[in-house]
């Protein structure tokens, strides 16, 4: 990016900013920012988006808007920073996208590695707004509406959420009425995080602290550490330093599933990238993810993937493929 294209996405920045009440605290001496753009829909909405080079180590500490009972959903590393040489992504990408959902009354500290690219998709709206278009809807996610100040949410990634983030961020956009655009985006966006969201069982609705939240992430970061080979619930107990139906109540809460089947669900994610990306067998990602059992490895793919693996493999390379993953799954 040249100094004339860098200077204008930083003046993008602070106009936004500027607008929503937000400050950004000399995060310039630490960001090299590679492109940036935000719509503002005051009083009610706002949404950006935009990647950064990490030029240092640093924690940044969200902070209030003008948005009343704002709600914050971050779309944190889903797409890819184009001009970066696939060889160099897995080392350049600092941390794995994830979908998270919070109050802006709850700082959230988003963590940059020196040398790293950081990609977003931020919306923010307030409590009222959302709810009055949820309309009847709204009775399903009234963890969100009774507990403004202290719920703290995480979701997995769809295909649908992974498929619109892109359409915001690297399809043309119009030549007139872009904001209109982008608002009408946002919610389709917004849309398919609610109907994933709709399916959780008894989400809960337990104020949480900062201790708590900070206490499940390092459960979860443990869990993620090793895929291949399972954690013990007194592992993760001491991780957390809590008892165990404390435990499995808060996670359950923040991530909308249980410990084991997150883990399962994560593993099974891995399994598929492997088949996708690394060109392996079927019987070669059940043994890297820690399978002996063949069967048994098909069994959990399915059941958290949608299909089995052989047909997973086939939907992205084609019929050719018969001849890759035949007698396997």
């Amino acid at each position: 990016m040249n100094t004339k294209d860098s200077l204008l996405a930083d003046s993008e920045i602070l106009q936004f900013t500027d607008k929503v009440g937000l400050t950004l605290d000399k995060e310039f001496e630490h960001l090299q920012v590679n492109f940036f753009k935000g719509f503002v829909f005051l009083p009610d909405m706002a949404i950006h988006f935009g990647s950064f080079y990490a030029t240092n180590d640093f924690t940044r500490i969200t902070a209030t808007s003008a948005i009343s009972d704002g709600i914050g959903f971050i779309f944190h590393n889903i797409f890819e920073v184009d001009g970066i040489a696939k060889a160099d992504k897995s080392n350049r990408i600092a941390t794995p996208p994830y979908v998270r959902i919070f109050p802006y009354s709850i700082s959230q500290k988003i963590s940059f590695a020196k040398d790293t690219w950081v990609t977003h998709v931020s919306i923010s709206i307030s409590a009222g707004y959302l709810k009055n278009f949820l309309k009847e809807e709204s009775d399903h996610f009234q963890f969100l509406f009774d507990n403004t100040h202290s719920f703290w949410i995480e979701e997995l990634m769809t295909d649908d959420i992974l498929r619109t983030v892109n359409e915001i961020v690297k399809k043309e956009e119009p030549d007139s009425m872009k904001s209109f655009y982008y608002k009408i985006k946002s919610m389709e966006l917004l849309f398919y995080l609610f109907e994933s969201l709709r399916r959780r069982q008894n989400a809960g609705s337990v104020k949480l602290s900062h201790k708590e939240i900070d206490a499940v992430y390092r459960v979860r970061d443990k869990i993620v550490s090793s895929l291949s080979q399972s954690s013990s619930i007194e592992e993760l107990k001491q991780i957390a330093g809590m008892n165990e139906l404390k435990l499995r109540r808060i996670f359950t809460q923040v991530f909308g599933m249980g410990i084991y089947d997150y883990y399962q669900h994560l593993r099974m994610k891995e399994a598929a990238r492997l088949l996708r990306e690394e060109n392996v067998s079927v019987s070669e990602a059940g043994f890297q993810m820690g399978f002996e059992n063949l069967g048994h490895f098909t069994k959990v793919f399915e059941k958290h993937i949608g299909m089995k693996p052989k047909k997973y493999v086939q939907s992205f390379k084609g019929t050719n493929t018969k001849l890759i993953v035949r007698n396997e799954g």
